[in-house]
């Protein structure tokens, strides 16, 4: 007779099936040290997991996470958590079989407010020592063109104006910041965890950029007092739907928000914490004074390695990320861009060369036990494209290297948003600027030189006849010809078929 599915939380942590590994440390024992801002399936399987590796052996006990969210739609979450007692069952996919845990690193969630009240007074608290975050790589208020800091954007400009009621994670954070200021607690230490080149820079900035605008002299000691490692993460982290909860109920565990992971992990963080941090080099995590070697390489090889199969795969109807990798349209000409127009810009790491990172990259890419969807891979192209690709379209550019593999990449984006796949069927809108994208995508069909000439995405870019060149060529293509007849002439070396 098959057992119903335990309902997750605390008091039925007992009767889990045994195979299912579990806290070996009292919850109730835990104080919180973090506070974690966008805690979505990415946070739970990677740091959260980080900590509770750290728990199990009986350490960082006192660095227990608090989750925040700063948008609408995260108390949906926060409510989902809370009814579990903000417990998480992480299922590992590996190729050889799947197998699952439940993390207790996390031990409250803050109630979501449009003024991020309860957010500011948690970070307030002095036992609160690092405010970590992952708020998707378009969520640091960068201005694409210029690489830096946006002060004019309206929700940055409501937060200067309105210092004690802010909008964003960054407002809240100078808001605590100010008050711990005030108290005499000292500061904190501001950790990003997303997929952002230099991303502690690159919150450095935020942060203190956003103070200055109110508050000179605070963003001043902000800027002395607070520290921003720079780090590298890594973990493939599909979305959660259905399937996800019928794979936890197949473990006999009822939870409304699993998390489902590729069988491999990797934080490189530098070692710059103003008020302590956990071990968590005691559990696989690397400390280094030199993360940006690091960083390149997965986010050229691996994130830019996404978008190249993606709007390829999105036009094509292949659904998730291995499909693509077995797609024989697609896959060769995934190779192709890696090997000849990205690798070559990537410095190799101790113990990696970027020949090696790329293998790697294409086994995790194509675990078939890792659904990850094209979709999801795809979404909020701009500032993926933004952050990923053209980077390394600007290096290969400054090298005189080719590029016609990344100006096909950048077409395929463009015809992905026009929002209809070559069979005719509808793409539903899958980023945060659609309508307008959809709108130039509608105009470049027949002036392809409209898309580029998206400012704040391509900068100068448009300007650069090598490379606008072959993207209106590539462009033209995929309309008049097709996708598979685009990928097919790169692939024959035809660029100017």
């Amino acid at each position: 007779m098959t057992q119903d599915p335990v309902r997750l939380g605390r008091a039925m942590l007992g009767t889990l099936p045994e195979d299912i590994a579990r806290p070996g440390y009292d919850l109730a024992d835990l104080s919180p040290g973090i506070v974690h801002i966008g805690t979505g399936n990415f946070h739970r399987a990677h740091q959260a997991w980080y900590l509770h590796r750290l728990m199990q052996q009986g350490l960082a006990q006192d660095w227990a996470i608090i989750g925040a969210g700063v948008r609408p739609g995260d108390a949906a979450m926060r409510d989902r958590l809370l009814a579990q007692d903000c417990l998480t069952t992480l299922i590992e996919l590996s190729p050889e079989g799947t197998s699952a845990e439940v993390c207790g690193a996390m031990i409250d969630f803050l109630p979501v407010a449009p003024d991020n009240a309860p957010l500011i007074a948690q970070m307030a608290d002095p036992a609160i020592r690092i405010v970590s975050l992952t708020v998707t790589e378009g969520g640091y208020f960068v201005n694409p063109s210029t690489g830096h800091f946006d002060p004019t954007h309206p929700d940055i400009a409501h937060d200067a104006a309105h210092p004690d009621t802010p909008r964003t994670a960054f407002g809240a954070i100078v808001a605590a910041l100010r008050l711990r200021r005030a108290a005499g607690h000292g500061s904190f230490t501001v950790q990003s965890c997303d997929n952002l080149r230099g991303n502690g820079a690159i919150t450095r900035d935020a942060v203190v950029g956003l103070a200055r605008l109110s508050d000179p002299d605070l963003a001043a000691w902000i800027e002395g007092a607070c520290t921003f490692p720079n780090s590298m993460v890594d973990c493939i982290v599909p979305a959660t739907g259905p399937a996800e909860i019928e794979a936890a109920r197949a473990f006999g565990i009822e939870d409304a928000a699993p998390v489902t992971h590729e069988n491999f992990r990797q934080w490189v963080i530098e070692d710059a914490f103003c008020a302590g941090r956990p071990p968590w080099d005691k559990v696989g995590a690397t400390f280094t004074d030199d993360v940006h070697d690091y960083e390149a390489m997965k986010i050229r090889i691996l994130n830019a390695g996404h978008q190249v199969l993606a709007n390829a795969g999105e036009l094509l109807g292949c659904a998730t990320i291995d499909d693509c990798m077995n797609d024989p349209r697609i896959a060769p000409f995934w190779r192709r861009v890696e090997t000849t127009e990205i690798v070559p810009h990537v410095a190799p790491v101790p113990g990696m060369t970027p020949a090696a990172y790329m293998q790697l990259i294409e086994t995790r890419f194509a675990n078939p036990a890792i659904r990850d969807t094209t979709r999801r891979v795809a979404f909020d192209g701009s500032s993926r494209h933004a952050g990923f690709v053209l980077p390394i379209l600007r290096d290969a550019l400054d090298k005189d290297a080719p590029v016609e593999g990344l100006a096909l990449v950048e077409a395929l984006w463009a015809r992905m948003c026009e929002g209809t796949r070559e069979d005719g069927s509808k793409i539903a809108p899958n980023d945060p600027h659609w309508d307008q994208l959809r709108a130039t995508a509608l105009i470049a069909r027949d002036r392809p030189a409209a898309w580029l000439a998206q400012p704040a995405t391509y900068g100068d870019l448009a300007r650069t006849p090598r490379f606008a060149e072959a993207f209106d060529r590539w462009l033209r293509m995929i309309w008049a010809e097709g996708t598979e007849a685009a990928l097919a002439a790169y692939l024959a070396g035809d660029a100017a078929a």
